[in-house]
């Protein structure tokens, strides 16, 4: 039977209630590098996104887990601030579903210490419409929708420059913004929070979307989109994440063994066709 708990973002206030009173200190809070005071005879709680990240744990427990030794529990979030936070605190001992500019980015506004592990998968982000077949099909005065967050709204918009939609300023990096738009030849742009992406998606020309959400949206990043990711060189791998001081809990050390391993690269590459991809090694 799969172990899975699905958290929404209307479940918000509430988490976050509970995570604040958790927060003030718990027996799993790491004191050493070791991750030695954590209790590593209890399951190792992963919190992830449900679509690839729950998909590939929940892979890993029912396959590979049992034979490694490791206790597997799967909580699915459905937004990008509970998972850290919830690791964080101590609610869960670890996380699987962001990328590292996100992350240092997170941190920094949150005063969070959180770090990578393993790095897994990557997820292009793409632009889709509904109403042009390519970008070139885009045209002064149409609406594009891009993901509202700090990191994701660089990347999209470095999508658009990267295929002539848009022009950005000279040194334009990953935390560009609105503002830093030369060119944007006219076009609108519509903020939205990431997983609102898919469902704008019939009230604008077009919306650049997340790997994950648009797979849970039933969309085919590599068939698609009109606009996709280059994998190759790219900063953007999910990786596993924990709280500072759990890297060596020995739960952790397995799961992230079992998360490079060639059951799971077969895995991905099998189930996601190209939409998702496989990149392990070293994250951070």
């Amino acid at each position: 039977m799969r172990t899975t708990v699905k958290y929404t973002a209307t479940a918000a206030t509430a988490a976050a209630l509970a995570l604040a009173l958790s927060a003030c200190g718990t027996s799993s809070d790491p004191q050493s590098d070791t991750g030695a005071s954590a209790d590593t005879s209890k399951p190792l709680v992963v919190a992830a996104s449900p679509t690839p990240h729950a998909d590939i744990l929940n892979f890993v427990k029912k396959n590979l887990a049992e034979k490694a030794g490791l206790d597997l529990e799967v909580k699915e979030f459905t937004d990008y601030v509970l998972p850290n936070k919830a690791t964080q605190s101590g609610e869960v001992g670890a996380n699987f579903f962001q990328h590292k500019p996100y992350l240092d980015d997170f941190n920094k506004k949150n005063k969070t210490d959180i770090v990578p592990v393993v790095d897994v998968e990557l997820e292009p982000l793409g632009l889709y419409s509904k109403k042009v077949k390519d970008v070139k099909g885009l045209k002064s005065g149409q609406t594009v929708a891009i993901p509202n967050d700090t990191t994701n709204e660089g990347r999209a918009l470095k999508l658009l420059a990267d295929n002539g939609v848009i022009t950005l300023k000279d040194g334009a990096g990953s935390d560009a913004n609105l503002s830093s738009i030369e060119d944007a030849k006219g076009l609108k742009f519509k903020e939205l929070e990431a997983a609102t992406l898919p469902r704008a998606l019939n009230d604008v020309d077009a919306a650049i979307i997340n790997g994950n959400y648009a797979i849970e949206a039933k969309l085919k990043p590599a068939e698609d989109a009109i606009a996709l990711e280059k994998a190759d060189g790219n900063p953007y791998a999910n990786f596993l994440a924990v709280k500072r001081g759990n890297e060596k809990d020995p739960r952790v050390v397995k799961l992230a063994k079992l998360l490079n391993s060639p059951e799971v690269k077969k895995y991905i590459e099998d189930t996601y066709d190209g939409s998702v991809v496989p990149a392990f090694g070293a994250a951070g």
